[in-house]
């Protein structure tokens, strides 16, 4: 297939998991990972660009011709950042990537990992789930030929990792009974990712799955 890919998020649970996807997949002949700075990991089908400002790609856009896929996985926790600086990270990055990637690219499909409870039309008072609804409704309409964002519940890390904040670490440790609670509540990060993965290369039968949706295509999947 020789499909070429951009990610953002490498760094990240979610990101690292798809670029060790990538990186293993044979279908996937080109990597470019943008990050904030050098992994250390090499590959021959892995080019790494430090990006310094997540609003401007003038430098680098070149890049961007003939990608068959964004995987944006960037983002930031809430709590973790002022609600301004929140709104940037969430909303105003993933669409500067797009324009630029669009440019170049506009029959790419665009990943987005969004989070449960966006909120498309836009008036929640809850922050995050107004940035989120609001990255998507953006992206949906810049115009790719296919867009899809993922919205997981509660994400279980598989592998060990510094919880960022105490309320992860408790449910970290109540994730046997979280799992109880049903399908639309959480998915573990190597399904996740797997699933994105998939659904990147293949589509999907609607443009927004939700944690159910991500859990029923984790099933048939090996």
């Amino acid at each position: 297939m020789n499909k070429k890919v951009i990610i953002t998020g490498a760094s990240g649970m979610i990101g690292g998991n798809l670029l060790n996807l990538c990186i293993n997949d044979d279908s996937i002949s080109e990597i470019i990972s943008l990050v904030r700075k050098p992994s250390g990991i090499n590959h021959n089908k892995l080019k790494e660009i430090v990006i310094s400002d997540f609003l401007h790609y003038e430098a680098c856009s070149q890049y961007f011709s003939n990608s068959d896929i964004v995987f944006y996985c960037l983002g930031v926790y809430t709590g973790a950042a002022a609600a301004d600086l929140f709104r940037k990270i969430t909303v105003d990055y993933p669409i500067a990537l797009a324009k630029s990637v669009y440019s170049k690219s506009p029959n790419a499909r665009f990943c987005l990992l969004s989070g449960q409870g966006a909120d498309s039309t836009e008036k929640t008072k809850v922050m995050f789930a107004r940035d989120k609804g609001a990255a998507e409704n953006a992206l949906s309409k810049i115009g790719f030929a296919s867009f899809i964002s993922f919205r997981p519940g509660y994400i279980y890390p598989v592998e060990p990792r510094n919880e960022p904040n105490f309320m992860y670490k408790i449910m970290r440790w109540l994730y046997p009974i979280i799992k109880l609670l049903g399908k639309n509540v959480s998915i573990e990060s190597t399904a996740l990712a797997k699933v994105i993965h998939f659904v990147g290369l293949h589509a999907a039968s609607k443009s927004i799955l939700e944690n159910r949706d991500m859990r029923e295509i984790a099933q048939s999947l090996p």
